[in-house]
């Protein structure tokens, strides 16, 4: 069992993901024998991960320690907080513990990997208390762009440890919905914080974040101006905005149908819960839009953030089977591209506005503010905790970095303040912190399927980004080793190296080249088997074609070997110039059909092709 270089006495604090990146939060407090997990997310994967879904934790360590795991405590409902549940529960039977809203999302999840039957799952609200032999814990209201978002605090023997999740100090949230419990915060600040790790997302931006109220004055205007039917685009998980669209369309009578599963599923949890309110009659089915005038109608979909199979991804290409644009559309993104996808929303827009909608979008019409805190938000959170060590978390590190500048000014001494990568070790005591340890088994674990062991590595990708960057060539042939003779080829493919129709004098070389390869490979090698065929054809053939075109496509050689069982050394091989047709076959190597003699080989020549 993985142990972590710490004394006895000293409470660590680490992260298996969300240091030096936004995405994959998943924090640690451990004290002797017992883990408190905080968070459990995934990070989408950048357009340089070819093929991948999802990007989760290396859960080595703590699966080698699950005995010590007493529970995760969800902040929120977020992706980068939940979404890496399903994998990690496939490998550690852990309790859960979420707030309402979240553990709607949590059930939803299980219950697609059919992992729910199983699962522990306690609800829990912001006055709890979650009690083991050695650690408990409690929890503070936050809000965020989502419900129910909770700051957790855990107390240990040598202090309490805070993780604020994701945040913003919202102090006129909309719908009436509860703000953050600043009196929770500055209760466990008087009471002493050994050490606060808080979001630092929007660490750069020098301002404290506007109300989602402000928001919901300007989409109610907006939609007051628009006379045509309304296209409304926001993340499903952001149920403030779901109950500002809804709320503004059922003022003007307009009737409300929703497309995509994500948004179905969130606006029945919301309605659920209580932060919606949605009338029956005001809900139509999908196939029921056209029975209204369009100026009745909003359509609520995913896809904001330009996902190519998303709902509003397919009306702007025109492949949806309901939908399609009208020239007094309005289309509405109530959201700002993240990191990566900005060039897919930008297509998305221009697709729209070249079919004719119009289309509202970003800060700049003021439909969208941010979830997480500005400087200022964060410098509350800092005076209101009053930690005596600190710890930016859930950012890239130039924002982890302005982040403890912050900290320095609400008089966070500079010592006390730590960057930390994911798996280094934060051991603490009353009066002491120190960077003790790191984890190596820390690391990005790429998902390519639906389950945990559905990965991909390093060398998958990197052959992935070789193969979009240069293409493959493919070889192909067909060897006799009794005789040592080529049968059938050798033959040469190119996908995304050459067009071939307008490379024949490159694809004529190629064939020479492996042709010569299998020839001198039989003639050189004392045992012939396909590791040495392979071998040779792609060196020679890398060589060619890398003088040729300046280029290293992938070359992959497919050699059928025919009596691979019965060949001796290679004392029965013959060279070219013995078959009957002499040095002809030195000049016309492309066509196998003049590498043999008749009889035996011609008719060997016929099986392999049937073959």
């Amino acid at each position: 069992m993985a142990k972590l270089k710490i004394k006895n006495n000293e409470v660590a604090f680490y992260a298996m993901g969300g240091l030096g990146e936004i995405g994959k939060n998943m924090y640690c407090v451990q004290f002797q024998d017992e883990i408190i997990i905080i968070d459990c997310g995934v990070l989408f994967p950048e357009d340089e991960l070819l093929g991948v879904d999802y990007v989760i934790q290396n859960y080595d360590y703590l699966i080698e320690n699950k005995d010590k795991i007493k529970g995760i405590f969800i902040t929120h409902g977020h992706e980068d907080h939940i979404g890496g549940l399903p994998f990690f529960l496939q490998k550690v039977n852990a309790p859960i513990y979420a707030g309402p809203f979240a553990m709607s999302l949590i059930k939803g999840k299980l219950e697609e990997k059919h992992l729910l039957r199983n699962a522990e799952l306690h609800e829990i609200n912001e006055f709890d208390e979650v009690h083991f032999k050695k650690l408990w814990v409690s929890f503070f209201r936050t809000t965020h762009s989502i419900p129910d978002t909770l700051g957790v605090a855990v107390h240990t023997p040598q202090g309490t440890i805070i993780q604020t999740g994701d945040f913003k100090f919202d102090l006129t949230p909309v719908g009436g919905l509860p703000g953050p419990n600043l009196q929770q915060m500055a209760k466990l600040g008087d009471e002493g914080v050994l050490l606060l790790t808080s979001d630092s997302t929007n660490a750069e931006r020098p301002q404290f974040t506007k109300s989602e109220r402000w928001v919901d004055i300007h989409i109610r205007r907006i939609f007051e101006r628009i006379k045509g039917r309304i296209i409304f685009a926001s993340f499903a998980s952001n149920v403030y905005r779901l109950r500002e669209a809804s709320d503004a369309a059922i003022a003007q009578g307009r009737k409300i149908a929703v497309f995509g599963r994500s948004m179905e599923n969130a606006i029945a949890a919301g309605q659920e819960l209580g932060y919606l309110n949605i009338p029956e009659d005001a809900l139509i089915d999908q196939n029921e839009i056209n029975n209204y005038p369009p100026e009745k109608v909003l359509i609520m979909c995913t896809g904001s953030q330009g996902e190519p199979m998303a709902a509003l991804s397919r009306i702007a290409n025109g492949t949806h089977r309901q939908i399609t644009i009208q020239p007094d559309d309005t289309v509405v993104f109530s959201s700002n591209p993240i990191p990566g996808n900005t060039t897919s929303v930008n297509a998305l827009i221009n697709k729209l506005e070249e079919s004719s909608a119009n289309v509202i979008h970003g800060y700049v019409n003021n439909i969208h503010t941010s979830g997480h805190g500005g400087q200022i938000d964060e410098e509350f959170m800092l005076r209101l905790m009053k930690p005596k060590f600190f710890a930016p978390v859930h950012g890239e590190y130039r924002m982890q970095k302005i982040h403890t500048k912050l900290a320095e000014l609400t008089g966070v001494p500079r010592e006390n303040s730590f960057i930390l990568a994911n798996g280094d070790v934060l051991a603490l005591t009353k009066d002491s912190c120190r960077i003790a340890d790191h984890i190596d088994s820390v690391s990005d674990v790429y998902i390519d399927g639906r389950d945990a062991g559905d990965t991909v590595g390093n060398p998958e990708i990197r052959e992935r980004r070789l193969l979009s960057e240069e293409g493959v060539v493919t070889a192909i042939a067909v060897v006799d080793l009794k005789d040592y003779q080529i049968v059938a080829g050798p033959d040469i493919v190119s996908r995304g190296f050459v067009y071939m129709h307008e490379s024949q004098e490159l694809i004529k070389a190629a064939n020479h080249e492996v042709f010569w390869a299998i020839l001198n490979t039989f003639k050189n090698h004392k045992h012939v088997d396909q590791r040495a065929l392979n071998r040779t054809i792609v060196s020679r053939l890398q060589k060619l074609l890398f003088e040729r075109t300046g280029r290293r496509p992938v070359i992959i050689p497919m050699v059928t070997i025919l009596n691979g069982n019965n060949r001796s050394e290679n004392h029965h091989y013959r060279h070219p110039n013995h078959n009957r047709r002499g040095k002809e076959n030195e000049k016309r190597p492309a066509n196998h059909s003049k590498h043999e003699g008749k009889g035996n080989g011609q008719q060997r020549k016929e099986e392999a092709v049937k073959a």
